[in-house]
């Protein structure tokens, strides 16, 4: 089944809206340049408030060990996505402590793949968004058509200026480790304010079998 994650939530009532709408991931931007950076204004109320179905995602650039450590014990939040150029040592010690590794990276034009085979043993989800040095947030969607170069076992979410009328294209997308997709700024009022309305009816039109 389709999984759907909407990144760069920030405000409480937002969260109870979108949490409502049967996504399966939530992502909360710890990332200080992000327009959307939640820093210590999320509550571990906010975290606990969430319907068990859905998993919140820390969504680190290039954090230590001990900062993730402490993200963790604060909210209680247990998987992260790293955006950065973080390594697969890393990867893996986080992941020996029990958290789960989402690894993001940005999709180049000349893109084949042998970057990331390191990490398919120490993570449990890759991220692939359109490349860009402000790590990621740039609205605008990559060549999916790269990815029929991908052959490596690690499932993998699309991310990068997905919009409202990108259901068709998506329901359309087929590759085998295709694990779902990541939402963001072209369902948002304003940068950390999602349209909820906007969200659900999109989710409606996605084949998410």
């Amino acid at each position: 089944m389709m999984k759907v994650k909407v990144c760069g939530m920030r405000e409480a009532g937002n969260i109870k809206e979108v949490a409502a709408s049967g996504i399966d991931y939530m992502g909360f931007i710890f990332y200080p340049k992000s327009p959307r950076y939640c820093g210590y204004t999320l509550t571990p109320e906010d975290i606990a408030t969430l319907p068990a179905g859905i998993v919140p995602v820390a969504v680190t650039v290039n954090a230590s060990e001990e900062e993730i450590e402490d993200i963790a014990r604060r909210l209680g939040i247990y998987t992260f996505q790293l955006h950065g150029s973080e390594s697969p040592e890393l990867c893996a010690r986080l992941r020996e402590k029990g958290y789960k590794i989402f690894k993001a990276f940005g999709i180049r034009e000349d893109e084949d793949f042998s970057r990331m085979l390191p990490y398919v043993d120490v993570t449990d989800l890759f991220i692939f968004d359109t490349s860009s040095a402000r790590h990621g947030g740039t609205g605008r969607k990559f060549d999916w058509s790269l990815l029929k170069k991908y052959r490596l076992p690690q499932r993998f979410l699309l991310s990068g200026g997905i919009g409202p009328e990108d259901a068709g294209e998506i329901n359309n997308f087929l590759h085998p480790c295709f694990a779902g997709i990541d939402l963001n700024s072209k369902f948002e009022t304003e940068p950390g304010l999602k349209d909820a309305g906007l969200l659900e009816t999109f989710l409606h039109k996605l084949s998410r079998i």
